[in-house]
């Protein structure tokens, strides 16, 4: 096994995928962008980047394309437990989850980062969820690392599941007619070769997850808690519930 510094290295920044049109969530996102809707009396994306603060990363790159005047005076005005943050603008052209993140690489440097998305929102166990995954993270054996909900105890998901895990944490995606038992979190760590030979333009990060699959280097982790998909208006009713709850 590379036990090399490199291969030990934990990652320290993040990109935060803010850019989409949020239609599933209107009319709240009428005159709202989607990383703005609160839930539990704090707006989404301030929930995933105190979470990233929280587990030590100290940059974050956030694309915008939606509203984007609307974010970053949002996050101009983020003072305390606030990391440096830099805007990837999509004004001109959304480019779908991969494409944003291989045009925000330039600022996300050559080790592998974070890829969060702002409306999946968890309580955590014991342990704060993103320290687990970044603690897990082995690029000897890794290029792409997910953060993966049980689909039977997740809140706001009604699918058939996403991904199967083997015993030593690799991933396959589910087949036709199977039902998984894991669904995607909205987290990753990726490490930016996989973008290589990608397409110019918009794509989505199911590609670069494939690709890793592919390779026999697509890992999970399993999220300890409770995670919420909070992409309706009425799962913001619901997640406000169920987060009240988890603190009572």
């Amino acid at each position: 096994m590379d036990m090399s510094p490199a291969a030990k290295a934990k990652p320290s920044r993040a990109m935060v995928l803010a850019a989409g049109l949020g239609k599933r969530m209107r009319p709240l996102t009428t005159t709202t962008p989607k990383p703005l809707i609160e839930v539990a009396g704090k707006p989404l994306l301030d929930h995933m980047l105190d979470r990233l603060v929280d587990a030590g990363v100290e940059e974050v790159v956030v694309n915008v394309h939606y509203l984007p005047a609307l974010i970053e005076s949002h996050l101009g005005r983020r003072r305390a437990k606030s990391p440096r943050i830099l805007i990837s603008d999509e004004r001109e052209r959304l480019l779908e989850t991969g494409g944003g993140v291989k045009k925000a690489l330039r600022h996300l440097g050559g080790a592998p980062f974070l890829v969060v998305n702002t409306d999946d929102v968890w309580a955590d166990g014991p342990r704060p969820n993103l320290t687990r995954l970044i603690e897990y993270w082995d690029m000897s054996r890794m290029d792409a690392l997910l953060l993966l909900a049980p689909t039977a105890t997740s809140f706001g998901y009604e699918g058939r599941g996403d991904f199967a895990m083997d015993p030593f944490g690799r991933l396959r995606r589910r087949r036709d007619r199977e039902v998984c038992p894991f669904v995607f979190a909205g987290v990753s760590i990726l490490n930016p070769s996989l973008f290589s030979d990608t397409p110019e333009g918009a794509f989505s990060l199911n590609l670069i997850f494939d690709k890793a699959a592919a390779q026999g280097r697509l890992f999970g982790l399993r999220l300890d808690g409770f995670w919420m998909h909070v992409g309706t208006p009425s799962a913001v009713a619901g997640a406000d519930a169920r987060l009240a709850e988890s603190v009572s």
